[in-house]
């Protein structure tokens, strides 16, 4: 994936593969996780998203791909490409971002409840 920001076309994304094939786009995955990663992006993207919004997205959908997919490593490696520049938003270790999200929801409490 190529991301910047040129001052006549705006920003603009780009998926490149090993075989050279080049794509402009709004969206892309790239990986193995993908298929993960584009199930959460799917079910929520809207072009309106603020950063802060945008962000989150972009953390849960590549949480959705580590998470299932051993290839995919286990942290998110998450950058804002803007017209001033990227600005790195972290280097998260994905496990407890996944048990914290899930506590928050009320999911998995068989498993994270004390045992008698």
């Amino acid at each position: 994936m190529c991301a910047g920001v040129t001052p006549e076309e705006g920003p603009a994304l780009y998926y490149i593969d090993s075989d050279g094939t080049r794509l402009a786009g709004n969206l892309f995955c790239v990986g193995s996780g993908q298929t993960f990663a584009y199930g959460v992006l799917d079910a929520e993207y809207r072009y309106d998203l603020s950063d802060e919004d945008a962000l989150e997205l972009g953390r849960r959908s590549i949480l959705a791909a580590t998470h299932r997919d051993a290839f995919s490593g286990g942290f998110i490696n998450l950058y804002h490409v803007k017209e001033e520049g990227w600005v790195k938003h972290g280097f998260n270790d994905t496990n407890p971002i996944f048990w914290k999200t899930k506590l928050e929801k009320g999911e998995f409490t068989n498993v994270t409840s004390e045992l008698d």
